[in-house]
């Protein structure tokens, strides 16, 4: 069955839009993603995505984790009527403490693809790990997302065709590389979300070379005892384990 869906803007400033799904209406507010970033109907596959309006440069800081996202514990969603499951399913991401993580803003409809153009380091918001053009998509790598196994549509050459959770782990030496180049310019590239940003303190630290930048392993919900957390901190840091 086909469903209709259109995306409608509202408001320009702040940025407001209506999705309209068949009967129902959406309300998605774009702030915590970044500014000059809109929704487009990619096909009947993927659904939507977001798409730069401008250019965006490698660095920018495109995502950041704020106290509207809504948080869903394991129980919370075992819970669930499971058509509500299969929403939160499709369009929320695993933290590292196994909850769900529902984004109130567009940035749920952020695709994934094995050539992201944005990734997260040990830090929670991501940034452009390559300058972005206009009219190119913002990706994610959902290796990162502690996402159950899924074959990949995303058409790169580069392509995995399978996206597994403890990709993580098998693809995280370079991710974290790309993310180390691309770190500094955080510090020259302008930042509309800089004060939404949390760890601010530390992310000085790593731009004055006084701490390593933290690994994007570091989110990876696979430990579930205080000791396996600990374990998975000192892999993801490099630092000695318990």
């Amino acid at each position: 069955m086909r469903v209709d869906m259109r995306v409608e803007t509202i408001c320009e400033k702040p940025a407001i839009y209506r999705l309209t799904w068949g009967a129902g209406a959406l309300y998605v507010f774009s702030l915590m993603l970044l500014p000059h970033v809109e929704l487009r109907y990619v096909d009947e596959t993927i659904g939507y995505g977001t798409f730069a309006t401008r250019f965006i440069p490698r660095g920018t800081i495109t995502w950041v984790r704020d106290a509207l996202d809504q948080v869903f514990s394991v129980a919370q969603v075992e819970a669930m009527h499971p058509t509500y499951r299969s929403v939160l399913e499709r369009y929320s991401y695993i933290d590292g403490a196994g909850d769900r993580i529902l984004c109130w803003d567009h940035a749920r409809f952020v695709n994934h693809s094995c050539r992201a153009t944005c990734l997260a380091p040990g830090f929670d918001f991501e940034i452009a790990v390559r300058d972005i053009l206009a009219g190119e998509e913002l990706t994610d790598d959902y290796g990162t997302l502690n996402t159950e196994i899924f074959n990949c549509l995303c058409r790169e050459p580069t392509c995995r065709g399978v996206v597994r959770a403890d990709d993580v782990f098998v693809h995280g030496d370079a991710w974290d590389a790309l993310l180390v180049d691309a770190f500094p310019a955080v510090a020259t590239v302008h930042q509309p979300l800089w004060e939404l940003v949390k760890e601010k303190d530390e992310v000085a630290e790593v731009l004055a070379g006084r701490a390593a930048l933290p690994s994007c392993r570091l989110f990876a919900a696979t430990a579930r005892t205080p000791r396996q957390r600990l374990e998975l901190e000192a892999r993801a840091t490099g630092s000695p384990g318990p």
